[in-house]
């Protein structure tokens, strides 16, 4: 999508003579985080670049934390900052520092310091799975089977693999045998789930968890950050040990939690909701992917109610084992393409698609760039490319650690630009984020479905909150459909493409959104 496209894509508000016009004092925004509050998720590479050297950096997000405070975000969540030989820094190195290319730990400390008078909090990814196959332990371990690090991983002898082999348990085009690795030394191979170069750490080992829980201690009361985006969580034993996964949560929770009592935890566990919601006692927080995936599948489709429904279906399930639960929402992510290429890169598509993000409940995560229309796909280095502040003649911080191939100024239109445009990108999710945070029934409301029938690509839902009660309604198909209004819901809130209310009829164009207040 050009910036001539976007400048084109405004989309006109048609209210009926009928609807009441209503002025009021516009409600004080509120904090709602953790519970229901927005994530802002950076990846420090590709953000803000201080010192030009063409990578982004710590001074360069504090810098820009007044921009994260004027989206709206209550908090931000940093992709691995620890050293690391790869540009994504999954693979750490050195738990209880920085990666130099972003600066010095002095330098992370005073961006939390600047971001807490923002009242912004900072969670760091934490990844604890796995260690970078040149972390000193990995290399001590693979010295030899006496090695005292020897236990810090899993290891299995050549021998007993092709015994495996032999009894047809393991063959060599399945998933588990090319979860083997040869160090190279000696007769043993280690367990890498995800690549050779992240060899797992071995949770049965007392020692590792004792390592695992002082370097929690070090971030949360060393350094000051207000808690961990915990990476691969459904991985720290195997597939057939889940709930040995759940009681470590749980133990690594009340250890962190002595620590700091309101520390943070939101974990990735990428599965259906029966086998995420068993990870709620120990990650109170957990990221929703079934409503990424039903998100775009419903914009895709023009179906409706699917949304609606799948959320309701899984809020109520997560409800009936841990009531205070953390629905962390997201749209997209540093995994997933960019929503906007996802979309077809439809704006009126797009814009719908955030409406429904920041209507629903939830705690929303908002992946950077993404409030611009950023494009991206995969493989992953271009899902991270670097933000566009200012047209490229005066960016001065714009990162050039690779070359964009999907987000340059000939298809997102720079921040600098979308500021001034009240149609913008920008100005969307700035309105939404505002608005979902000056009604207590969008931010922690309950979520209700409607009774009667609907058109097949209208989208409804009720929000409650105490005595304040809100009604949202999307038509996510092209053609204009009518409804009935409910009763005494008059007060338009906010409204996206062609749409209104006349003699308890409501009338929805395509891909046009209200949301309207009792």
């Amino acid at each position: 999508m050009n910036r001539s496209i976007l400048t084109a894509s405004v989309l006109t508000i048609a209210v009926f003579s009928s609807c009441k016009e209503i002025e009021k004092e516009a409600p004080e925004v509120q904090n709602y985080w953790p519970q229901a509050g927005v994530t802002y998720e950076i990846f420090v590479q590709s953000f803000y670049d201080s010192n030009g050297d063409s990578i982004g950096d710590f001074n360069g997000v504090t810098q820009k934390l007044d921009y994260v405070k004027e989206l709206g975000a209550n908090a931000i969540w940093f992709m691995p900052i620890m050293p690391s030989p790869t540009y994504h820094k999954y693979d750490v190195t050195d738990y209880k520092a920085v990666h130099p290319d972003y600066g010095t730990m002095d330098d992370f400390k005073k961006l939390l310091e600047e971001a807490h008078k923002r009242n912004i909090k900072i969670v760091i990814d934490m990844i604890i799975n796995h260690t970078s196959k040149e972390h000193p332990w990995f290399l001590e371990a693979k010295s030899g089977q006496d090695n005292p690090y020897r236990e810090y991983y899993v290891w299995a002898q050549k021998d007993t693999i092709a015994d495996l082999l032999n009894k047809k348990i393991l063959t060599l085009d399945s998933d588990n045998i090319r979860q083997w690795h040869d160090p190279g030394v000696g007769e043993d191979f280690y367990y890498g789930f995800f690549w050779g170069g992240m060899p797992d750490l071995n949770f049965d080992s007392p020692k590792v968890r004792e390592e695992i829980y002082e370097i929690g201690r070090f971030w949360l009361q060393e350094v000051g950050v207000d808690g961990f985006r915990l990476d691969a969580a459904k991985h720290i034993f195997s597939d057939d040990r889940q709930i040995d996964n759940h009681e470590f949560w749980k133990e690594f929770r009340g250890k962190m939690e002595a620590i700091k009592p309101d520390v943070y935890l939101v974990g990735e566990v990428y599965d259906k909701k029966e086998i995420v919601a068993p990870y709620l006692p120990g990650l109170p927080a957990l990221f929703n992917f079934d409503f990424h995936y039903t998100l775009l599948e419903t914009m895709n489709t023009g179906d409706g109610m699917l949304l609606a429904k799948k959320q309701k279906e899984i809020l109520d399930f997560y409800q009936g084992i841990t009531p205070s639960f953390i629905d962390a929402t997201i749209s997209s992510n540093h995994d997933q393409p960019r929503l906007l290429n996802e979309l077809d890169s439809d704006p009126a598509k797009y814009k719908q698609a955030i409406s429904i993000l920041l209507t629903m409940p939830g705690a929303p995560y908002l992946y950077y760039g993404e409030e611009i229309g950023m494009l991206g796909l995969k493989p992953d280095e271009h899902i991270r490319e670097a933000f566009l502040w200012d047209i490229k003649s005066k960016d001065k911080g714009r990162t050039k650690w690779i070359k964009a191939k999907y987000s340059k100024d000939s298809t997102v239109t720079p921040l600098v630009i979308q500021r001034g445009d009240p149609n913008s990108y920008f100005n969307h999710y700035k309105n939404l984020i505002a608005l979902r945070n000056s009604y207590p029934a969008l931010a922690i409301g309950s979520l209700e479905l409607p009774a009667e029938e609907l058109p097949s690509t209208v989208m409804a839902y009720f929000r409650k909150s105490g005595e304040q009660e809100i009604f949202v309604v999307h038509n996510v198909g092209k053609k204009e459909v009518e409804i009935r209004l409910p009763d005494g819901f008059e007060e338009m809130l906010f409204s996206l493409g062609e749409g209104g209310f006349s003699d308890g009829k409501l009338k929805l164009g395509g891909n046009s959104s209200l949301v309207l207040l009792k």
